[in-house]
């Protein structure tokens, strides 16, 4: 693993560097990005800042430095055939509490590899709800306690991730993922007025394979879905195989074009 700091590569990632004042240890009063590299190149990074910047004002902190995040992101990325970069960007230190002083944000940029994510998984429904409504909905924010949660319940049950519908009871999302479906032959998926994330993989799904965008009950997509997906950074297109206590086709036939089209697009380029 490998980290940078404010500027500064760290000789050792795992000591403490951070203060503990810092409002995105505190709170959560900060945002990030999970970006995918592949033999040391970073995949759609500049789709990925621009939604740093955008999540960083939802939340009201100070635009970040864009070029001198891609300098921390040089600065720790290692030639492995797929890894994970992480950019956190947080409020920096602020007094005790949920009111905001002045302090300077705190810019991170680490990186470690990873594995392929299998073809297939077991999704879990979970009994909480994403609220569509609220302050930080559709922003990627350091406020992670509820997906712990969530996982950690899908875990137990046998699942990788966790599905949550909103408070209208429609489909939403994952924890880390986006949702893509299939009725009667037509692709769909959330769109971000339920709450969900405006995942980076989502977009390219939608440019690249088409989908529609609908908001479902959580109920019909269950009961009418003949194949279903998550896409996400880390993912890329993943066959869901079997939700709660329903076997779905692994891959089903569109599921199984769109991760062919994925693969041939992502070849192309890595930035697009």
């Amino acid at each position: 693993m490998r980290a940078w700091l404010n500027g500064d590569l760290m000789a050792d990632p795992t000591q403490g560097a951070v203060a503990v004042t810092d409002h995105g240890f505190t709170v959560g009063d900060g945002v990030f990005e999970a970006i995918k590299t592949l033999h040391g190149q970073p995949f759609a990074l500049t789709r990925h800042l621009a939604r740093l910047e955008r999540s960083a004002a939802g939340l009201g902190l100070p635009a970040p430095d864009l070029d001198d995040v891609r300098r921390g992101v040089e600065a720790v990325l290692e030639d492995d055939p797929i890894g994970r970069l992480r950019i956190t960007y947080s409020a920096g230190p602020h007094p005790m509490g949920s009111g905001r002083g002045g302090g300077p944000p705190t810019r991170v940029v680490a990186y470690s590899a990873i594995r392929v994510a299998a073809d297939s998984t077991t999704v879990v429904t979970v009994p909480w709800t994403r609220n569509e409504h609220g302050a930080t909905a559709g922003l990627k924010t350091t406020s992670y306690a509820e997906n712990v949660i969530a996982l950690a319940h899908a875990a137990e049950r046998g699942g990788t991730e966790a599905i949550f519908a909103n408070t209208a009871g429609h489909l939403c999302e994952g924890t880390g993922s986006n949702v893509f479906y299939v009725v009667d032959d037509e692709l769909r998926t959330p769109s971000l007025a339920a709450g969900c994330l405006a995942g980076v993989t989502r977009a390219l799904v939608i440019e690249w394979c088409g989908a529609r965008e609908v908001d479902e009950p959580l109920a019909d997509v269950l009961a009418h879905a003949s194949e279903a997906f998550l896409a996400s950074t880390t993912r890329d297109v993943q066959a869901i195989a079997r939700w709660d206590d329903r076997d779905l086709p692994t891959p089903g036939p569109v599921t199984k074009a769109c991760a062919e089209t994925w693969r041939a697009r992502e070849a192309e380029t890595m930035d697009p």
